[in-house]
């Protein structure tokens, strides 16, 4: 390739990734849609219970099932998401006609209003809008006093949405995320989330009632989320979403081909010179061929035509297709989809600045400072969901790993003293603050952000090592503080 070919490569790539994978309340785009065999599963109606960590893609499903046009791409490999009609039961959006906020579950509770109360009531106004028939709604209050008073009437009317759907040959799903906003509490937060279990595994009666819920990791390996009756009939219905090293290549070249103007005719020009045909074209909506989604040498090769064959001068140092992953992958092994697009769009802003006349569009070392860039805003969106990582994480700066956990410790003690339990924490506390320090070296590897070595030495992954600025022998250089 040309210099003035690869800036053009470069461009296309900058201009194709997004800059940020939130949607913020946004409808996905189209064109974005790309489903990774489990994550089919979590999709489909039977599937009530979605488990994943931040970034894999929990936001996005219930934003995709709640677009029409979306649903409807979805139809072809799931059926009866062509035929579904979706409500929100909760949120990160403020919907308080649809379902109460934190705030006001909170002031229920306070009130002895039973968190499975609350949850009924949530459905009671969902069937109630559906069939068109009075339920009380001028107060989250006095819907939950209606269902928790006339168990009665609420059944019935669950009956004739079922009917209701059942005549139109359709179902209707509501669906639940962003649940760790419902309460900044951990013995509050288990009994809502049980609670919710409990009323959308009610819903198994009703052939054409569904619930689905979205949840974090932490909050489904609390045991008490699962107290209750038939649980396991809920529970055996779980899907985790993962992403696997071909799905993420995969969405890589999805987005590539759907580039629009001539950024996307660039990226697909190269793709059909590395696979040999173009990718299929249907609905505005360009689609990669089965052999780009799962075969990995096809992938290596596609990828190698941007990045080359090896992390430096010769095989030692690694091949790009598996490295821009590989330390992208949290302390279990897992690497989001959000991560790996960002270290690629960066690698291709920082080689635009660096290294403009290379030989490829994507310089090794930029690849490098893509995964800085990446381990950043990993660290950033952590931060949001565990403001007490980000405190916690601070005196660790500068310190090399791996090491013994005694070391960790110790600064931890000088920052902190001798009791984590004694510091004020924003948002909900780490789980296992009460079984001190080593309670806390817990948390952080069930979250992927210390892992333990066979020696009993603390290691961190390159994603949370570099953003955190802690330093390790031959790794990533670690980023400049963001604190």
């Amino acid at each position: 390739m040309t210099i003035s070919n690869n800036q053009t490569i470069r461009q296309a790539i900058i201009e194709t990734l997004p800059s940020d994978t939130s949607l913020h309340g946004r409808e996905p785009d189209k064109r974005s849609v790309y489903i990774p065999p489990s994550h089919l599963k979590a999709l489909r109606l039977e599937c009530s219970l979605v488990i994943g960590a931040r970034g894999v893609g929990k936001t996005f499903w219930n934003a995709a099932l709640h677009s029409n046009e979306i649903r409807k791409m979805l139809g072809e490999s799931v059926p009866d998401l062509s035929r579904v009609e979706v409500q929100s039961g909760f949120g990160e959006r403020p919907r308080l006609d649809a379902y109460p906020d934190s705030d006001v579950i909170d002031a229920l509770l306070k009130k002895d209003i039973s968190a499975y109360h609350i949850w009924r009531a949530v459905l009671g106004r969902w069937a109630a809008n559906i069939i068109s028939e009075p339920l009380p709604c001028n107060t989250w209050e006095a819907s939950a006093e209606w269902v928790t008073n006339e168990p009665e009437s609420f059944g019935r009317m669950l009956e004739r949405t079922n009917d209701f759907f059942s005549a139109q040959n359709k179902h209707g799903l509501i669906v639940f995320d962003a649940l760790d906003r419902s309460s900044a509490d951990w013995q509050t937060m288990d009994t809502i989330v049980r609670d919710l279990l409990r009323v959308v595994l009610s819903l198994k009666r009703y052939p054409f009632l569904h619930g689905k819920i979205f949840l974090r990791e932490d909050q489904f390996a609390r045991c008490q989320i699962a107290d209750f009756p038939d649980a396991s009939k809920l529970l055996s219905t779980r899907v985790d979403l993962t992403w696997a090293l071909h799905d993420l290549h995969g969405l890589l070249w999805q987005l590539f081909c759907n580039g629009t103007e001539l950024h996307g005719v660039t990226l697909r020009n190269i793709y059909e010179d590395g696979v040999g045909s173009p990718p299929d074209f249907n609905v505005d909506v360009w689609s990669i061929s089965d052999s780009v989604k799962r075969e990995e040498q096809v992938q290596r090769s596609l990828f190698a035509k941007i990045a080359g064959e090896w992390m430096g001068r010769d095989r030692r140092r690694g091949v790009p297709y598996l490295w821009s992953v590989g330390h992208l992958a949290d302390g279990q092994g897992r690497t989001s989809p959000r991560s790996f697009l960002a270290a690629i769009r960066a690698a291709a802003e920082e080689t635009e600045a660096r290294y403009p006349s290379h030989l490829l569009p994507l310089h090794y070392e930029s690849i490098k400072c893509g995964v800085q860039n990446a381990s950043g805003i990993r660290v950033s969106e952590m931060a949001e969901d565990y403001p007490w990582v980000k405190r916690l994480m601070q005196p660790l700066q500068g310190l090399t790993v791996p090491c013994t956990f005694d070391v960790i410790q110790e600064r931890w003690c000088e920052a902190f003293g001798s009791d984590p339990k004694t510091i004020s924490f924003t948002g909900l506390p780490p789980e296992h603050v009460d079984t001190a320090w080593y309670g806390i070296r817990k948390d952080l590897e069930s979250l992927g952000i210390f892992e333990s070595m066979k020696d009993g030495r603390v290691n961190m992954p390159d994603l949370y090592r570099v953003g955190f600025g802690l330093g390790r022998r031959g790794g990533v250089k670690p980023a400049k503080s963001r604190y």
